[in-house]
């Protein structure tokens, strides 16, 4: 154990000097993908270890008192308020020191599709795809359309987006919004109803980590790509070509397409990014399904199926069904105000997880 008191903090302090270091290598930086996950690994380290430097230096200042307190009375009248920061130092520490998931810093791929409710639903997905937009443009993240399947009153069937940070920081998009994945319910009186009566329907959200294309292992074998004419809006000429394309990964029986881009090529491009993350989620969703109890008891589900939230659009309300999280600003929240519950989220989480390991 080193003087800082954390047994986890060795290896990290060494991992953080090897990441300088290669950081100050130009070579490095000629391999785009090599550096952005050197930059990630870095972002994650950086307050861990500027935390575990205050929290030596705290603890040196609190030994430093308690020895002179005897000597010096006004050395015991500071030891109070230093042991007061030095225990809410080792609090934060202990917390950045639980493991987290490793795609935490990465951008993400987010997929909306209506479900049971009709048009009303296609129309509460493009309310929630608007909400995901507001709050992603708040942050200064880009929203890139990938697919999208619009119905006539300009709702969305399906609809997939690329949500992207300008640059790697401490928050990543996946990282924010990686609990948003389940069955989105909403209560309110659709467009199309002439009564005036309040209908439910959902509309279903699948989040995954945008990964590198080498952070993932595809056989061209495994691989069936068909291609076909776009339809829908999408500009001039788009409906004159096979540009269209559609993957079938064949182990998996995973299956992706692209028809927003202009060309062929850039589609296929786009096709196979999908591809890589619903790979990524798919094996993410295995590996929680036969993990332990405690795993599988945390906020973060790997059941698509659950219903996660109520939008209750009379009521003003807002309900997270996993955390008991509840709020009357439910036009607020989308219109792209989501940090309160996204925190809520994140503490569950971060509570159970640190459970977890007193239990382990």
């Amino acid at each position: 154990m080193s003087g800082s008191g954390f047994a986890a903090a060795e290896p990290l302090r060494a991992e953080f000097a090897e990441l300088e270091s290669e950081m100050a290598d130009p070579s490095v930086h000629a391999d785009v993908s090599r550096a952005r996950r050197i930059g990630r690994r870095y972002a994650e380290l950086t307050p861990i270890i500027k935390a575990l430097a205050e929290h030596e230096v705290l603890a040196a200042d609190v030994q430093a008192a308690r020895e002179l307190a005897a000597e010096d009375a006004s050395f015991a009248e500071e030891l109070p308020a230093l042991e007061e920061r030095l225990t809410a130092v080792t609090e934060r520490v202990t917390r950045l020191l639980v493991p987290t998931d490793p795609n935490d810093l990465s951008d993400l791929i987010m997929e909306i599709k209506s479900g049971e409710g009709g048009e009303e639903s296609a129309l509460f997905a493009a309310d929630l795809l608007r909400m995901y937009t507001r709050y992603a443009e708040g942050r200064g993240w880009k929203v890139t359309e990938l697919d999208a399947q619009p119905t006539d009153l300009g709702g969305w069937k399906s609809v997939t987006v690329a949500i992207k940070a300008p640059a790697t920081g401490e928050t990543m998009p996946y990282g924010a919004l990686k609990f948003e994945g389940g069955v989105h319910r909403v209560q309110r009186i659709p467009v199309t109803e002439s009564q005036g009566r309040v209908h439910t329907s959902a509309a279903g959200v699948l989040v995954m980590p945008d990964v590198e294309p080498d952070e993932v292992e595809l056989n061209e074998a495994d691989l069936r790509i068909d291609v076909f004419r776009a339809s829908g809006p999408g500009g001039q000429g788009v409906n004159t070509t096979d540009s269209a394309v559609r993957i079938t990964h064949l182990p998996s029986g995973i299956v992706v397409s692209c028809q927003n881009e202009r060309s062929q090529l850039q589609n296929r491009e786009q096709a196979m990014r999908m591809l890589r993350s619903r790979l990524v989620a798919a094996a993410e969703e295995e590996a929680a399904r036969t993990a332990s109890d405690a795993r599988r008891s945390q906020v973060r589900t790997v059941d698509r199926s659950e219903r996660i939230r109520t939008y209750n659009f009379p009521e003003n309300r807002i309900a997270d069904h996993r955390i008991g999280f509840k709020a009357h600003n439910l036009d607020a929240v989308l219109d792209g105000d989501l940090q309160p519950v996204l925190d809520a989220l994140a503490e569950a989480d971060l509570e159970a997880r640190l459970q977890a390991g007193a239990d382990a």
